[in-house]
């Protein structure tokens, strides 16, 4: 399986450039028949041989995976959770996964939609609850469009890294996306205190 996503990849890849990176996003973000963790680390292997432009594939990443969130989030906003009941197979999206979600921002608040986009299956889930809670738009795409950003340079900077062995960033993020979510999860609570504290300091 893996095998035939990682071949269907390389082919988008390395054959439609800058669109076939664009077009896989929106699909892993969608329906995820392939994961990022393989996508991106080619596309950063293809950097490195110098085919693609880091900048250029970053920005084709980002806004795939800013369309694909939008199309959920559109879900979710206009369907709610019936449409779960009728498509969540085709979107690999079940009613526990949005109990977890809607939890998540009852805990975290709008912020998650920016964690939830480093962590694998996350990334497609929470759009759609934030499209039920009706999250203002406009906080939905910034928060998007900075996390997905900052997954998107890491990974293609870990394949450009890597080279030919860029298959093995999807090991090491499978054995560290629980990490990457508490680091960043302790990183709001730090900003947050920070903010705080700010605040309650009189000013001179």
């Amino acid at each position: 399986m893996l095998d035939g996503l990682t071949d269907f990849a390389r082919d988008a890849v390395t054959t439609a450039g800058y669109p076939g990176i664009l077009g896989i996003m929106v699909l892993e973000n969608v329906f995820p028949p392939i994961p990022s963790e393989i996508v991106l680390p080619l596309a950063g292997f293809e950097v490195e041989r110098g085919e693609l432009s880091f900048i250029l594939t970053v920005i084709a990443a980002t806004l795939g995976a800013l369309i694909g969130a939008l199309i959920l989030y559109a879900v979710g906003l206009y369907g709610g959770r019936p449409i779960i009941d009728r498509y969540g197979r085709v979107l690999r999206v079940s009613h526990a996964d949005l109990d977890r979600a809607e939890a998540w921002f009852e805990r975290w608040g709008d912020s998650v939609v920016l964690g939830a986009r480093m962590v694998p299956l996350a990334r497609s889930v929470v759009s759609i609850p934030a499209g039920i809670m009706r999250m203002p738009i406009g906080r939905f795409v910034l928060l998007t469009t900075i996390g997905s950003l900052a997954w998107n340079i890491l990974l293609v900077g870990l394949g450009y890294q890597l080279g030919q062995n860029w298959e093995d960033v999807s090991d090491l993020v499978a054995r560290f996306s629980k990490v990457i979510l508490v680091i960043f999860i302790l990183g709001i609570l730090a900003g947050v205190i920070w903010l705080r504290r700010r605040r309650r300091t009189p000013q001179r």
